[in-house]
């Protein structure tokens, strides 16, 4: 038995208590996790330094240390989200549908836990908590595996919210850590078809495609956003400038920031200039097709087939200027990855084609992509956001984490 395959017995041990725990035992875990993440603040800030200092002689990018970087008001705002997990609805044991058949049988349709899930996920520690806290509400155990990049801190948030689950009387096991980063641990893990019911990658391209090529545990695909703002030729000037603005620049590293930037010939050069000025504020470098370099000058890098299907995760963003609404389409037709999509306009025809026509789990109008999220969303934290269509799909909250079961009652009823 290897490493990963001792993690998958131990998941399934607490999976058998944790799926019928009582909805005020998980909530009073989930308290005494939050309540000890901020009790411990200054030692995961320590053991989080720890990977910072690493990541920077390794040449992480700035953007991708500020992915990995815990401060004291990020540390609450996990706790602060973890409350918000107590405070929602549990889904498990929700009767989703309930009718008698014409023979007598009374059949109930409910909500119970996915099982034991495993998630695989890239350097973001904050992933750690939202996905333990959304697997313990929802009744699942789980077994994370974050990359090398945030090991110790990924060790002490886990250290700390097994103390916390065991303290409200639940099986430690419940919550696990994938301690060895190693590519081969991954690979078992993937391959774990008896112990884990789901798998669920959480980070970049690279990570997304190397999990669905070798998964046998059937995977749910979140992450890979390469989202795109178009900009109508009806827009809002200072509301679009707005948005384009917000959704590159807020937070450049998140899968729901995007990656390029569709505008209206008619409208082009007053809004290119205008948007330019915003993003050297924040030194964002543009890829430009010719007519966004004959309007914004030589200086700009040429956008080619690579970057338009590149998901950034930094101060980067492709532009293209387009004919109109269908070309916009056309492009993230053939470039998105179903994430979210955002059209600028006072048309509410150009609103109702786009929305009706873009392939994505969101599709904005006059708003940023960056609300692309499970606590935006009002879902509490999220466990990722589903680019797939096939059991979910958006940001995946407690709901998304339960299944179905059919209850039926009868008195003595077969079949003829």
């Amino acid at each position: 038995m290897n490493y990963a395959e001792t993690l998958g017995v131990k998941a399934k041990e607490a999976e058998a208590v944790i799926n019928s725990a009582p909805t005020a035992v998980k909530n009073k875990a989930l308290t005494a996790i939050a309540e000890l993440l901020i009790d411990k603040t200054e030692y995961i800030t320590e053991q989080n330094n720890i990977d910072l200092e690493n990541a920077v002689k390794n040449g992480m990018s700035v953007s991708m240390q500020d992915r990995l970087r815990l401060t004291p008001e990020r540390i609450k705002g996990m706790a602060d989200g973890v409350m918000k997990i107590v405070e929602l609805t549990d889904p498990v044991g929700q009767i989703t549908d309930g009718y008698t058949r014409p023979n007598g049988l009374q059949i109930i349709k409910t909500r119970v836990p996915l099982g034991s899930i495993g998630i695989i996920f890239e350097s973001r520690p904050n992933v750690t908590v939202d996905a333990a806290a959304l697997c313990l509400k929802s009744g699942n155990a789980v077994i994370l595996r974050g990359g090398k990049e945030a090991i110790n801190s990924n060790k002490c948030l886990c250290g700390i919210m097994r103390e916390a689950v065991e303290g409200a009387g639940l099986p430690a096991d419940v919550i696990q850590l994938v301690e060895d980063t190693s590519r081969e641990t991954a690979s078992d893990m993937m391959r774990l078809n008896e112990y884990l019911d789901v798998l669920i990658p959480r980070g970049g391209a690279g990570l997304i495609k190397a999990v669905m090529s070798q998964a046998t545990v059937p995977v749910i695909q979140t992450g890979v956003g390469n989202c795109h703002v178009y900009v109508d030729e009806s827009a809002d000037m200072d509301m679009a400038v707005d948005i384009a603005d917000n959704a590159k620049t807020q937070r450049p590293s998140v899968c729901n920031a995007i990656e390029s930037l569709l505008v209206h010939k008619n409208i082009a050069e007053e809004f290119l200039k205008r948007i330019n000025e915003r993003y050297k504020k924040h030194s964002v470098e543009i890829y430009g097709d010719s007519i966004t370099k004959s309007i914004l000058g030589e200086n700009i890098s040429d956008a080619t087939e690579t970057e338009y299907a590149t998901e950034f995760n930094d101060y980067k963003i492709a532009v293209k200027v387009v004919d109109g609404i269908d070309e916009a389409i056309a492009h993230i037709r053939k470039y998105g990855t179903g994430h979210s999509e955002c059209i600028v306009t006072k048309s509410l025809d150009n609103a109702k084609k786009f929305q009706t026509q873009v392939d994505a789990a969101a599709v904005y109008v006059n708003a940023s992509t960056r609300f692309t999220d499970g606590g935006e969303f009002g879902l509490g934290a999220e466990i990722g956001i589903s680019t797939q269509k096939l059991h979910a799909r958006g940001p995946m909250g407690l709901t998304e984490l339960t299944t179905v079961k059919y209850l039926i009652n009868g008195n003595g009823q077969i079949r003829r």
